[in-house]
């Protein structure tokens, strides 16, 4: 037995090849579809669909609520929803529903021209958030971007600070993350960096408001932008007094704070902000509001925001960089509108927050029947199991914990008999549609992975 994931290697490796050829005969069509894609980049519209555990991405077909098809005819039970995006479910029918009257009924895909939808959501983001003004973006990344440069502009400090090996897009900014010796450095992969990430950024690890304030003493930090909980590295927890004590010293030292939401909405409907009752100058968010639909959304305090429209010298309106001609579009409105008044209610993630428990609490029971060292994490709707017990308290921690070929092999023996994680990670998400019995099944294919595991 190895040490660090409590599972033979050897044993994994042949299983593992096993559930390779498995994939490869049930995903024929799939392939041959990736074999001729010869004039997209890396054969898939977006480079990052190539993190696939059969070597290759199983091909759409259809997706209703939590369900998938591929084009070979294999259904799945879905608990990746999109990395967020389709949190709502895939194609719900109030979205679809307003989108269709956008489109096709009153008509203006992109015009340049607010509509009511747009005035209806912020509002209702603001309910949410606590934060009062809000404007839109397409994606989360954007979202983040615009917020940094505000703040940047209203401080007149250079440095925006993160957490290592956090995740905010591909924001420049938040390529950085502490290296051996304690100070920051470029994270590994970082492509085509414009700088030094060094020159615009300073880096903490989360859990640490000591290594955080030395940072923040340097003067330069315009912003601290943040996940109230890291997730793209696994889920990593902010232990008691942490948040509070994150609030307490970006006040100290001058520092606007930004809570950056676009996978901790999982907490509930105003994310963790209200979950936890965090006071942010910012909220940064995307795709889970538009239920599928691409959109992303940053709002601001009164007073931040009055101090912005309140400085002449900075184009807000015309060549300043903030906004994007999309943007705030009417269709991506009108689906915003529809997910968050009739989608995403607190009814709804209610439901996925029982549901989340359920798959956490079997979770915890099947792994400590083979007594392995593992642990699981769950921010309320979203649940990811992790090879290491205890669960990490830092990204660099989380980053460590990560075993490549285990994690390999459970999505694609999942995939094998027809279920679905995110394959960045082992995160399961519950959607609205998302039942008992889904849960159920995921469960026992697990089991039956780690009796595989285990059996030597």
């Amino acid at each position: 037995m190895s040490t660090d994931s409590g599972i033979s290697r050897g044993l994994l490796h042949t299983l593992s090849g096993r559930e390779l050829a498995t994939f490869a005969d049930r995903h024929q069509r799939s392939r041959a579809a990736y074999d001729r894609a010869d004039h997209l980049f890396g054969r898939v519209p977006m480079t990052w669909m190539n993190k696939a555990a059969g070597r290759f991405p199983i091909h759409l077909a259809t997706a209703r609520g939590n369900r998938i098809t591929d084009v070979d005819g294999n259904e799945f039970i879905d608990f990746a929803l999109g990395d967020t995006g389709a949190m709502a479910g895939h194609s719900p029918a109030l979205v679809v529903e307003a989108v269709t009257r956008r489109m096709s009924d009153l008509g203006g895909l992109s015009t340049m021209l607010p509509t009511e939808d747009a005035a209806v959501a912020a509002g209702e983001l603001a309910r949410r958030f606590g934060v009062p003004q809000w404007s839109f973006a397409l994606t989360a990344t954007d979202a983040n971007r615009w917020a940094i440069r505000l703040l940047r502009a209203v401080t007149a400090r250079p440095k925006i600070l993160v957490n290592s090996f956090c995740y905010h897009g591909s924001v420049d900014e938040s390529l950085i993350v502490v290296g051996q010796d304690g100070r920051g450095v470029s994270r590994e992969g970082n492509v085509g960096a414009p700088v030094d990430v060094t020159m615009t950024s300073r880096v903490a690890e989360f859990n640490d408001l000591a290594g955080l304030e030395r940072e923040l003493a340097h003067g330069d930090v315009a912003a601290v932008l943040m996940e109230p909980a890291l997730t793209n590295i696994g889920i990593v927890l902010p232990e008691d007094g942490y948040l509070a004590g994150v609030r307490a010293l970006t006040r100290k030292y001058g520092t606007y704070l930004i809570n950056d939401e676009t996978h901790t909405f999982s907490a509930g409907p105003g994310g963790a902000t209200a979950f936890w009752g965090l006071e942010p100058d910012v909220v940064t968010i995307g795709k889970a509001i538009g239920g599928g639909v691409p959109v992303g959304a940053y709002g601001l305090s009164d007073d931040l925001s009055e101090v912005l429209l309140g400085r002449p010298d900075l184009d807000l309106v015309d060549m300043g960089g903030v906004g994007g001609t999309l943007a705030g579009n009417p269709v991506s409105m009108a689906a915003t509108r529809a997910t968050l008044t009739g989608v995403l209610t607190a009814e709804a993630f209610d439901t996925m927050i029982v549901t989340a428990s359920a798959f956490a609490d079997g979770l915890i029971k099947i792994i400590r029947s083979y007594d392995l060292p593992w642990s699981v994490s769950r921010l309320e709707a979203r649940v990811e199991y992790r090879f290491a017990d205890p669960a990490p308290r830092t990204g660099t921690e989380a980053a460590a914990s990560a075993d490549g070929e285990l994690e390999d092999f459970l999505h694609l023996y999942l995939a094998n008999r027809g279920v679905l994680l995110t394959p960045f990670h082992n995160m399961a998400l519950m959607c609205p549609q998302t039942s008992m019995a889904d849960v159920a099944r995921h469960h026992e294919i697990f089991d039956a992975a780690l009796g595989e595991l285990t059996r030597a």
